[in-house]
């Protein structure tokens, strides 16, 4: 299993391929963040439902489900 860094490197990569401004970007970003700045998968998701817009809330925790079980 991937740690949170791994992560987050990951989400990192894709949020520089999204165009500025978009969901995507902003959700991708709030990923990254999150999971280099969380101990484990528990807190970030945790951290992550506290999102808002709910729209980057939405994109960001989808994007984290499919990092999370991807590895």
């Amino acid at each position: 299993m991937r740690d949170n860094l791994d992560l987050a490197a990951s989400a990192q990569e894709l949020a520089d391929a999204a165009p500025t401004g978009s969901i995507d970007r902003a959700a991708a970003s709030s990923v990254a963040i999150t999971l280099a700045t969380t101990r484990d998968i528990e807190q970030a998701r945790q951290t992550l439902g506290g999102l808002s817009p709910e729209e980057v809330r939405a994109a960001a925790l989808e994007l984290f489900d499919r990092l999370s079980t991807s590895s």
